[in-house]
This record gives structure tokens, sequence and C-alpha cells, in this order.
């Protein structure tokens, strides 16, 4: 009940995944990046295992090939689950399962996958891939946000959505991008505000994080940039 973009960008070395679903808390439990290797997503009827095992695998090394093969012979209800993997290398790997609630399917391209199930039917994933494909010359957390706000005006799913969730790895041990909205009647809508507030906080972050002596305190950084520093306040 997902529709999901995952990507790597071969300018920034970035990696990540944006999702929506109908169904509470999709960020916890669909997709994550392997640092250095890649991204996988496993959903349709998500199972957390299976996606630690995947990232298990990829972080071996293997293929994306190699680690759908594995998932396949290792899970005894694959039939029900939506699996995507991508590599740096632009290699990918899909699988629908024949048990997975329609419409579903999946579009493979230049270094991002879309993927979904229990959609409007193939527009979704259509106008996903043209999302993404369209803003290659923007930062990856703003394209895979924009992907899935175009499979959401596309149709998504008829039953409408509930969480969202986006995530984006730099070259760091730590993600650059972690935002979740857990329940929400327009989660796609909610995940946008926190983004846009967001988003200028990204270095801010990833410098205090390496050496907190080199920034001053958040409320400070973002007054002298004529940013609020509470989104929710005038």
């Amino acid at each position: 009940m997902t529709f999901t973009v995952i990507a790597t960008c071969p300018r920034t070395g970035k990696a990540g995944s944006c999702q929506s679903t109908s169904t509470p808390a999709v960020g916890w439990r669909v997709a994550d990046v392997v640092r250095g290797r890649g991204v996988v997503a496993v959903q349709a009827h998500a199972d957390w295992r299976q996606l630690q095992l995947a990232k298990r695998i990829l972080e071996f090394g293997h293929s994306p090939a190699k680690v759908l093969k594995e998932l396949s012979e290792s899970d005894p209800h694959f039939d029900w689950r939506q699996v995507a993997i991508l590599d740096f290398a632009g290699r990918a790997a899909t699988w629908t399962g024949p048990r997975a609630r329609p419409w579903a399917g999946e579009l493979v391209g230049e270094h991002f996958v879309v993927t979904g199930n229990v959609l409007a039917g193939p527009q979704v994933l259509e106008a996903m891939a043209a999302a993404f494909r369209a803003s290659a010359d923007l930062e990856l957390e703003e394209r895979l946000l924009r992907t899935v706000e175009a499979g959401r005006d596309a149709g998504g799913q008829p039953e409408g959505q509930t969480s969202s969730a986006l995530l984006v790895h730099d070259r760091y041990e730590f993600p650059i991008v972690n935002l979740r909205v857990d329940v929400d009647a327009e989660p796609i809508g909610a995940l946008r505000r926190i983004f846009d507030w967001f988003a200028p906080l990204i270095p801010y972050y990833v410098e205090r994080t390496l050496d907190p002596s080199s920034v001053v305190p958040k409320k400070q950084w973002l007054e002298a940039r004529g940013l609020s520093a509470n989104p929710f306040r005038p």
C-alpha cells in the first residue's frame, strides 16, 4: 500500500528514498540506505527483517540481482512483497510479487527506481519518473520529495495517504535528512512543509555533528539568515 522512489546521485554521491502510504509510520519499515553501496526498499507487505537482510547482503558488496535472489530464496512470503534494490553503479533489481495488491508495478530509470502498489494506475509511476528526470539540477532530497508529490498528484492511492518519509545520506556515517510524518490527513503536504523549513538547516546540522565548536546556536544561525527559529510561531 505504498509508492516509493529510491535513487542515487552520481554528481553528489548522495543516496536516498521517499515514500508515502495509506498506513501509518511508513518511515521505519520500508526503505533504507546502505552507505557506499546503495538503497533498498521492501514494501507491499513490508517486513523489516527482510529489509535488514537486504541491507546486509548489499553491504557485503553483492549486486542488486544477488540481493534479490537471496531474498527470494529465504522468504516464504516473497510473493506478497514488492522489492527494489539500487546500487551506486546504477544497477537495479526489482520484484513485484503476484500477491501484491493491484495496481502494482515499478519503473527503472537511470540511477532511480519508482515502485508502488494499491495505486490508482500506472500513471502514478509514470508521473513520478517524469518528475525525477525533470529535476536533475536539484539536490537529491528535493528531487525525491518532488517525485512523491507527482505520484500523489497523478492519483496516488485511491484511499489516500496517511504517512510519508524522506531519507537522504551523503558521504557521512549519518543521514543528512531523515524526516517522517507518521499520521496526517495529507502527509506529503505535511512533509513538504517540514522539509522546506528544515532544508536550510542541513549544512548546519552536518557541521554541528562534525565539530560542535564550529557553529553558533541554531536560533542565532537561522536569524542571521533571516529565517524563522520556530516555524509554528509568527
